[in-house]
């Protein structure tokens, strides 16, 4: 099987470069990864459960890096073994180039699968593999670059609110009405004045609906 792509990710090339060696970031990414451990600066052993097709299967295998080029990028080989379901084994290389304060990583895959694996045939491992890589570039970049927290609206102050009921008064009824207004006041039920709640059902009086 041979894949070979580029994926635009929102980070600088050196954050890229960084995320791609951390164990930690690998397994959020990796679908169906359980354990990522590194062994040396070069080796990791990996575990992950995956489902191609019907068939269901979990891996343990041993990654390795070589043609290291930081923080240009790296090739990546590994094999894995699947028990009953086969095993797999290939390579990638991985070039992350630099766009701006973006990079583009692009990459170009190999690999073989035996056993009940390739008896499924090449075009649901294709349609997979596509769909496994789909999936990891998706966390990647949201685990690199993630999006920027929206910015919370200032509330009011009670000060503003008050200068805003105030106008609001003031452009509806105008100055000549102040008198109307203080009637109305004197006339109002006190549970206007002391803020108390109308009962269900209740007749409110139009001040007292314009200023609930």
């Amino acid at each position: 099987m041979d894949m070979n792509g580029e994926q635009r990710i929102e980070a600088r090339r050196e954050a890229v470069w960084a995320a791609l060696n951390d164990p930690e970031v690998l397994k959020q990414c990796i679908p169906g990864c359980e354990s990522i451990v590194k062994t040396s600066d070069t080796e990791m052993e990996a575990a992950s459960t995956l489902k191609v097709g019907p068939i269901k299967a979990s891996f343990k295998g041993k990654v390795t890096l070589s043609e290291i080029d930081p923080p240009n990028g790296y090739r990546i080989s590994g094999e894995g073994a699947g028990g009953m379901a086969g095993h797999a084994k290939g390579g990638a290389k991985v070039t992350l180039e630099a766009d701006g304060d973006a990079t583009i990583l692009h990459y170009e895959v190999k690999a073989e699968v035996g056993g009940k694996l390739a008896q499924l045939g090449s075009r649901l491992i294709d349609v997979t593999a596509k769909k496994l890589a789909g999936e990891f570039f998706e966390k990647f970049g949201k685990v690199v670059a993630p999006e920027p927290e929206p910015v919370a609206a200032e509330e009011p102050s009670a000060e503003g609110e008050a200068k805003e009921k105030k106008g609001w008064l003031g452009g509806l009824f105008g100055k000549s009405t102040a008198a109307l207004i203080l009637a109305l006041g004197l006339a109002m039920p006190t549970c206007c004045l002391d803020g108390s709640h109308h009962a269900a059902g209740e007749i409110l009086f139009p001040i007292c609906a314009a200023l609930r």
